[in-house]
Formats: structure tokens, C-alpha cells, sequence
């Protein structure tokens, strides 16, 4: 049985699993990112925590409940799945996502990075997500669909947890901060041929 056989047969199990792992890929991709001396193990298992008790559960029956009200693909049934991701799905994720992490670390104000980064992660996120939902609603079958959201998300969860920890929900800090270490390390070989 292929991989996408059994997507099919067990696609909810599948798709969460996927998505969680996929999301918490994220985190540790920011995390060898940012060079760090050693990993925040805890700080990878909150955002599974999050990712696969709401983010991919969320998501899959999100996406199953636009199919249904919404069937086809269609340019005016894309556009309302489109419109109605991005008002009611994409806050409400990246609120879960900002308050449920702080929680699990047990934050004494939960809100604190929500309020704080949710308006421009959001903004942020109205330049990603669209497109890829796009591709998602015409390209992929509805047992796939969470699956392909989970690989979106997880240069997004890269993003979060970025954003989260060192950020401010932007998206030129993220490309600023990503692109400093190269700077700094291309200076540095400079200065030693030298």
C-alpha cells in the first residue's frame, strides 16, 4: 500500500500527523536557524503540542466543511473559500498558535505575544496563505488537502516561531534576520583573506 493509499484509507490520523510534524519541523528549522548552542527540545514539543491538538485538527475539518458548503472549483467557490480562510480560519489559527504556545509555557499573561504580533503576523500571513490556499483548492483532492497545508505551514510555523520568539509577526524582520548571519559570514571570510 502506497504512502497516498494510505492517506486515503486513514486520511484524518494521516493528515494531523503530518501537519504536527511538519509544524514542529518549523520550529527546529528556526531553531538551527538561529544558531543556537544548544535546542529548546520543550520549546519544539509546545508547537507540536499546538499543531497537532488544534492546528492540523482544526484545519482538517476546516477545509472538509468549506468543501461541503463550497463544492468545486469554480472561480467564485475558490474565491469564498479564499475570502472566508483568510477572515475566520488564519486568525483564529495564529491566535491558537500565540496564546496555546505561551500557555504551554506557562506565561503568566498568555495574550501578551498576541497582542503584541497577531496584527502583523496576520497581515504577514495575507501575503502567503492566500496563494497557497489557491493552489490548495485547485491542485489538490480534499483527502490531501490538509497534508499540502501542513507543507505550507511549515516554512509559516518557521516564521511563528521566529516571530514568536525574536520577531515582530513581520515579515521584512524575518528576511533581515535571515539574511544577517550570511552577511556576517561572508564579512567574516573577508576579513580573514585579508
Amino acid at each position: 500500500m502506497t504512502l497516498f493509499q494510505r492517506v486515503k484509507v486513514l486520511p484524518w490520523i494521516s493528515n494531523v500527523t503530518l501537519y504536527g510534524c511538519l509544524f514542529a519541523g518549523g520550529d527546529f528549522v528556526h531553531q538551527c536557524i538561529a544558531q543556537r548552542d544548544e535546542m529548546d527540545w520543550r520549546h519544539t514539543r509546545n508547537v507540536a503540542i499546538v499543531a497537532l491538538s488544534f492546528q492540523g485538527n482544526f484545519n482538517y475539518f476546516w477545509l472538509r466543511a468549506l468543501e461541503r458548503r463550497f463544492p468545486g472549483r469554480s472561480a467564485g467557490m475558490i474565491l469564498k473559500k479564499l475570502i472566508l480562510d483568510q477572515s475566520f480560519a488564519s486568525p483564529l489559527a495564529t491566535s491558537v498558535f500565540y496564546t496555546g504556545v505561551s500557555f504551554l509555557e506557562g506565561k503568566e499573561d498568555i495574550f501578551e505575544d498576541w497582542r503584541e504580533k497577531f496584527f502583523n503576523t496576520y497581515k504577514t500571513g495575507l501575503m502567503y496563505w492566500p496563494f497557497m490556499q489557491l493552489l490548495n483548492f485547485v491542485l489538490m483532492p480534499l483527502h490531501l488537502r490538509t497534508a499540502f497545508m501542513g507543507c505550507s505551514a511549515f516554512l509559516w510555523a518557521t516564521f511563528l516561531c521566529f516571530s514568536r520568539q525574536s520577531g515582530d509577526g513581520t515579515a521584512a524582520v524575518a528576511l533581515a534576520w535571515v539574511m544577517a548571519p550570511k552577511k556576517q559570514l561572508l564579512r567574516r571570510g573577508r576579513d580573514e583573506e585579508k
